[in-house]
């Protein structure tokens, strides 16, 4: 699933998460709990001065802000390249948001540095 393909997710969906957001980041926030509904997310991990890596991130869908998702990512289709994450859900949909707003900056979907620092327990 492409991120321009993406329709705004229901009013009632967006609604049970509006509070958790400000600013421009509740503007992309139907669009982000639509990609949050599909379960995947399927994109390319940028590395400075190299080929990007391809990843495919799955995750348990919920409908509550405050219920905790896993967040399984796999890079290069290698199993030995698996990482998991647990965080609530109002947490995790702020990095989809990232990942929308990064896209339509660069056309190319990834995640934060902030995301990878926490997935791969990277102390700051």
């Amino acid at each position: 699933m492409s991120i321009e393909k993406l329709q705004p997710a229901d009013k009632g969906a967006v609604g049970v998460y509006m509070p958790y957001y400000q600013g421009a980041k509740r503007n992309v926030l139907p669009l982000a709990i639509s990609l949050y509904q599909k379960g995947s997310l399927e994109g390319q991990r940028r590395i400075e001065g190299g080929d990007g890596i391809p990843f495919i991130a799955t995750w348990f869908v919920s409908k509550l802000p405050a219920e905790m998702t896993r967040c399984r990512f796999q890079f290069d289709g290698n199993a030995e390249l698996s990482y998991e994450v647990s965080m609530a859900n109002s947490e995790f949909i702020n990095y989809l948001i990232e990942v929308i707003m990064n896209f339509r900056r660069s056309r190319v979907t990834d995640f934060s540095q902030t995301f990878y620092r926490r997935l791969l327990r990277i102390e700051e």
